[in-house]
């Protein structure tokens, strides 16, 4: 169907045309039309068949000479010669075949292992299904910083806006709306009601009516239409190049080698077959085959030791890492944020439960008697906090039973929030049921607050959270018994000192404030302009540490990379956490968002020695330090996994996101995902990235050296006047079985036990100088032996001497 036809339906029609209702589809339903009309996925191009790989194997100017000199020697009569030549580059066809049908089916398995998941509503609960299980007529939920997972009309919209630049060019994120909207073309630009497959939710939150899936979304048709295009793992690109630099010499040297052999008395054809097998020999042409299967063997390990390489060409920068810039929330910690102590109305008291469950008691702490049960129903000013709680709160909570946890869907601060409200009694969609939803400005790092407006019995209801220093600054009353009393200085610098205690003990502490049943305030709410707030009281919310994180930072530290903590929660709560973690021992290591704008780039870099956390800071912030890192010629990975660490993840050296918690905004922007969120797992990944460079570099040291070796050889017996130690039908078979499998051997090799100790030494190219001495030195032993050798059996029985030969310096590449 058309965009204009959606577009123009009231949602009582568009129900009823789909076939669906505000309950979704019932689960038999949606099966149906999955098998009717197939997933929701797009079209992705056929892995190339065996057949077509194989003959690929011969696709290379290389190859074309070779086969020009099979035809010669046919030509000239040298029939065994020729079908030697044909059966060699046979046989070594069929090694690149199994070395890339292993490859491509590596990739193929990495690519199955992240499947996204989409909130969906079958009859009329919530639920997370893989997104290729969506099917025309389901009722979806899509939240801040998530990618949309089809093409659908939004039929409820919260101040939504979405970045549609992938597949329309537009730069900034669109405004959406939930009514008809009668659009003048039938053009993605001009319906503002729908959203697309593929972009990103960038503020807001909305429920809508899928309308299209799979190959028939627009962004199925930019599939259909890319599925011709190529591409090429960049570092198997670098390594051709490389390839390239060594064919021109040799091609120059075989030149030179031609004109005196022919000058030596040796026969055209003899020298033609000799001087291009030995350029075949010399030239690695299945070393971008090897490459792919060293990465995408590397690749293989790390997704099953919970990191997924979207990017190949990640995995050399992994292996670099000095610097490791990493979020706090999710990575060190559980990312299982939970509301341990609340203060409202003077009273401080402790929320028992355990992660997301939506379980758990209430006990006031009181100077006598301590912690004392309460129930919350007999507490006014807990039930007030709850109501609050539940009507901040946009993130989704909802049992998972494929994983048999409860699963979060939005902001891990705003679960807290809910999984609150849920103990002391709150629901949040009952709540808006009776008071709807007016206006929502989303939380934004510039200004650290979240504001909603509630449709109340006698006016409307203003509800804000956020940062304590934001909010305090706000509010001109608070909130006591059941009334507003205005907020004395007194009372102001009591609520920061909480706020403070609250921090060094760890936890992360957001204000909520609230003004009900009002009219004077206009809408919509201009962004910046509260009318006067009474402040209810503060959250006070724990994220664990991590088991292991510790042991992993250390283990990290030994291995010469450095650790370092970026996060927008406190100075206090950021160190206390980091300090847990083995990251910063003082508070002289931390340093502020607003101390950090007071230094210029020089200022920051002579700093960044002695700093280990950064604390309060925003997204540009992060980008600056990234930035001071990189100037000093550090390699720097950073983690992420909200909209806002995009920026950070694209600009850092390698991104990593978090595969469990992150955002697709992130996922799409890093290139690596952490299946797990754990930080274990990137020191894991960069101990494979290790292992994977200097396997990289073994197999390159090794298909040079025995190619100098074997180049060698014909060039020293030229100058010195011997025969020709090698037929070029011998030289083809020597490159075969030592080339053809001990690289493979050595791709495959197991990783060393050394990588994590020490600092790790990187050249700056795949080919130093200290490699080409090795490769001379290992070269001219071959040479000086098979010579000597060669030169001892020299008796008229040539083809005895030719054997010898072509032995020894087998052994010598063994």
């Amino acid at each position: 169907m058309s965009f204009s036809k959606w577009a123009k339906l009231e949602p009582a029609e568009l129900f009823s045309e789909l076939g669906t209702s505000e309950q979704g589809l019932s689960q038999e339903e949606a099966k149906r039309r999955l098998i009717e009309h197939g997933p929701n996925s797009l079209p992705k191009a056929k892995g190339d068949s065996l057949a077509f790989i194989f003959l690929r194997q011969f696709a290379s100017p290389l190859i074309y000479i070779l086969l020009a000199a099979a035809f010669i020697s046919f030509v000239s009569r040298a029939e065994r010669d020729s079908i030697i030549i044909l059966f060699v580059l046979i046989l070594n066809a069929v090694i690149g075949t199994v070395q890339e049908g292993r490859a491509q089916r590596t990739l193929a398995a990495l690519e199955r292992f992240q499947e996204e998941r989409a909130t969906v509503v079958r009859e009329g609960e919530e639920t997370f299904v893989p997104s290729h299980e969506l099917v025309v007529g389901d009722v979806i939920k899509v939240r801040e910083g998530e990618r949309v997972p089809a093409d659908a009309r939004l039929v409820v919209a919260y101040n939504v806006r979405v970045d549609e630049a992938a597949l329309t060019g537009e730069s900034k994120p669109v405004a959406k709306v939930d009514s008809a909207f009668p659009a003048v073309r039938d053009s993605a630009l001009e319906t503002k009601n729908i959203i697309l497959s593929g972009s990103l939710i960038a503020t807001g939150n909305g429920t809508a009516v899928v309308t299209a899936t799979g190959v028939d979304t627009v962004m199925g048709g930019i599939g259909r239409a890319v599925l011709r295009l190529g591409r090429e793992i960049p570092l198997a690109r670098d390594i051709r190049g490389l390839s390239k630099v060594v064919l021109t010499a040799v091609l120059a040297m075989s030149a030179v080698l031609f004109v005196i052999g022919i000058l030596s008395g040796e026969s055209v054809v003899v020298m033609l077959a000799t001087v291009v097998a030995l350029s075949v020999s010399v030239i690695p042409e299945g070393l971008p085959i090897v490459l792919t299967l060293v990465l995408a063997t590397g690749a293989w390990r790390m997704a099953k030791r919970n990191a997924l390489v979207k990017k190949l060409q990640a995995v050399e920068a992994l292996g670099q890492a000095q610097v490791i810039a990493v979020d706090k929330t999710g990575t060190l910690t559980r990312n299982e944020m939970v509301v341990e102590k609340l203060y409202t109305n003077g009273k401080e008291y402790v929320v028992s439960g355990e992660g997301y469950e939506p379980r758990g008691d209430l006990f006031e702490i009181t100077a006598d008697k301590g912690e004392e049960l309460v129930v919350p129903a007999d507490q006014p000013s807990v039930l007030l906090a709850g109501k609050v709680a539940a009507l901040a709160a946009t993130a989704h909570l909802a049992y998972d039973e494929a994983v048999n946890r409860w699963h979060v869907s939005g902001d891990p601060t705003e679960a807290a929030l809910s999984v609150f409200s849920k103990k002391v009694g709150f629901s949040r969609e009952e709540l808006i049921q009776k008071h709807p939803l007016i206006q929502e400005i989303p939380f934004e790092y510039r200004t650290k607050e979240h504001t909603f407006v509630y449709a109340s019995d006698e006016g409307r209801d203003l509800v804000v959270v956020g940062a304590p220093e934001t909010v305090l600054a706000r509010v001109t009353h608070e909130w006591r018994e059941d009334a507003p009393v205005p907020l004395t200085d007194e009372r102001h610098e009591e609520t920061v000192h909480l706020f403070e205690r609250f921090s060094r003990e760890g936890l992360r502490v957001v204000a909520f404030a609230w003004k009900p049943k009002v009219n004077e305030f206009p809408l919509p709410l201009p962004e910046g302009s509260l009318p006067g707030l009474a402040l209810v009281g503060l959250f006070g919310m724990r994220d664990d540490l991590r088991a292991g994180v510790r042991e992993a930072i250390e283990k990290a530290q030994r291995a010469g990379i450095r650790v370092v903590m970026i996060t927008g929660d406190h100075a206090l709560t950021a160190h206390v956490i980091a300090n847990e973690a083995g990251i910063a021992a003082s508070e002289n290591e931390v340093m502020t968002g607003k101390e950090l704008a007071t230094l210029d780039d020089k200022e920051l870099a002579r700093q960044l020695g002695h700093l280990s956390v950064f604390a309060r800071v925003t997204p540009l912030e992060k980008l600056r330090i990234i930035k001071a890192y990189q100037d000093q010629g550090k390699v720097i990975a950073m983690t992420g996994d909200g909209v806002n660490d995009a920026p950070s993840l694209v600009a850092a050296d390698l991104g990593i996101a978090m595969g469990g918690i992150g955002t697709e905004v992130a996922k799409e922007a890093a290139d690596i995902v952490l299946l797990d969120d754990r930080f274990e797992s990137i020191v894991a990944a960069i101990e494979e990235g290790r292992s994977m460079y200097r396997t990289i570099k073994k197999v390159i040291l090794y298909l040079f050296s025995t190619s100098i070796g074997e180049a060698l050889t014909i060039i020293g017996a030229i100058l010195i006047g011997l025969p020709l130690p090698l037929l070029a039908v011998q030289i083809l078979w020597l490159n075969l079985i030592t080339d053809g499998f001990l690289d493979v051997a050595l791709a495959m090799e197991p990783k060393e036990s050394n990588l994590l100790t020490g600092e790790f030494r990187r050249s700056r190219t795949l080919v130093d100088r200290l490699m080409v001495i090795r490769m001379i030195v290992m070269g001219i032993p071959m040479m000086v032996g098979t010579l000597f050798l060669f030169s001892g059996t020299l008796d008229g029985f040539m083809p005895r001497a030719w054997s010898i030969a072509l032995t020894t310096l087998a052994v010598f590449q063994w």
